[in-house]
């Protein structure tokens, strides 16, 4: 947004500011607040502090700087009451799981290290951060943040107590992390219609057993390589050999095979073309098939496995069983993409397909996270610093969305405000 457009938004945004940042404790604070998101928003290529207060005519860096690095208000009210007032207005079909990764240089900003890094498309040195995102086919925004601590920060006093990383925080993995991010919304009151992931995260037989466990559906890609039974296949009871006292674990005949085999066996008359949405060069068309399949795995296993033997019950050996979808494009030699999805049984494919490819827009949040609101800009190293930061980004993105999505007012000449025939003179 140029000066221009700033200022026509200023009443709106000190509006949405003194609700947004209520539950900060001072007065200044939420000036404050009001200038930085002024300074995300207003053109730039960088959205440092030092940049954006160079820009903005109230602009002070001293300030601001101790706005973000150094002063105490606490960003998870704010992180609330944006999800309060976006979740209504986005309507979402669905929540997306996702990461984005900064490249840093050094290695004293908070939790960076060397790691695969999104952004470069290889390992490098950076910072990773899981977000959850609501979703639906025309707007999204960020509702939650977790900045990944890896494993070698767990226990180097030295830069926890630099960078001011609190003593309950620990290592987890991402996959926790998001876990950790439902936990917290649902806490709030907040559940989402769907969850949604990325390969990365739905081969997870973990997530995935997580996510049934606490009740939520889910569409959730997976790798190629992800074994599953046939859904019609029964395990059968080993013999006993002759021994006493133990009862034999039932097995299933044949190993399973990947969703890439099973896919291919299917044969492509299975495979229907389908339509999800109109994209802004025409239909966004493909084919899919859908059927039942049993996940396999140890990971799967071993749960279910230890749950009956603390409770000395006996397992049938028969795994729970979801849908798989495959979409397998035409003019295509194999299948391309797979997801399973916990859903009934009877859902359509199309809400399946339409699910899955509702991930793709998470993309635009991205870009102008980083690249129109600075996301990635942010030059400080403390967990704090960050943690502010990214709620200040979350805000400005969640203001712009709200503005997009507003009714508008129709002019006095629109076409909608002029009678459709002359009017007559009295």
């Amino acid at each position: 947004m140029d000066t221009h457009e700033v200022n026509r938004v200023r009443a709106a945004l000190a509006l949405y500011v003194a609700d947004v940042f209520a539950s900060a404790p001072r007065k200044d604070q939420r000036a404050k607040g009001d200038c930085y998101l002024r300074g995300l928003m207003l053109d730039g290529r960088r959205k440092s502090i030092q940049a954006m207060a160079s820009r903005l005519p109230d602009g002070n860096e001293q300030n601001l700087q101790q706005f973000v690095n150094q002063s105490t208000w606490d960003p998870v009210p704010v992180q609330r009451r944006i999800c309060e007032r976006m979740l209504p207005l986005i309507a979402p079909t669905a929540w997306v799981i996702d990461d984005v990764s900064v490249p840093k240089d050094g290695r004293m900003s908070v939790a960076v290290a060397p790691q695969y890094c999104g952004a470069l498309g290889k390992r490098a040195n950076c910072q990773v951060a899981v977000s959850v995102h609501a979703a639906s086919t025309t707007a999204s925004c960020p509702l939650q943040w977790r900045l990944f601590l890896p494993e070698e920060w767990a226990s180097d006093t030295a830069r926890r107590a630099t960078t001011r990383i609190p003593s309950d925080v620990v290592h987890r993995e991402k996959w926790r992390l998001a876990v950790d991010m439902l936990d917290t919304l649902a806490g709030w009151g907040m559940t989402p219609p769907a969850v949604v992931a990325d390969a990365a995260y739905g081969t997870n037989a973990h997530l995935r057993a997580a996510l049934a466990d606490r009740g939520l559906s889910y569409v959730l890609a997976i790798g190629a390589n992800v074994t599953a039974h046939p859904f019609d296949a029964e395990p059968v009871a080993p013999d006993r050999n002759g021994a006493i006292g133990c009862r034999p674990q039932p097995r299933y005949r044949d190993p399973a095979p990947s969703v890439a085999a099973l896919a291919t066996g299917l044969g492509q008359e299975t495979f229907t073309a389908l339509t999800w949405r109109q994209g802004s060069r025409g239909e966004l068309r493909s084919r899919f098939a859908a059927v039942r399949v049993r996940p396999a795995g140890k990971a799967v296993e071993r749960p279910i496995r230890a749950a009956a033997s603390a409770e000395q019950g006996w397992w049938d050996g028969i795994l729970p069983d979801c849908r798989l979808l495959i979409e397998w494009p035409a003019g295509a030699e194999a299948p391309t993409d797979y997801w399973l999805s916990n859903l009934p049984a009877d859902t359509p494919i199309i809400d399946l397909v339409r699910l899955a490819k509702v991930r793709r827009r998470i993309e635009h949040d991205y870009r102008e996270l980083k690249h129109g609101l600075g996301l990635d800009h942010f030059e400080g190293r403390s967990w704090p610093g960050w943690h502010h930061h990214v709620t200040l980004v979350t805000a400005a993105h969640a203001f712009l969305t709200e503005q997009r999505l507003a009714p508008k007012a129709p002019e006095q000449d629109s076409p909608s405000t002029r009678p459709s025939t002359p009017s007559r003179p009295s």
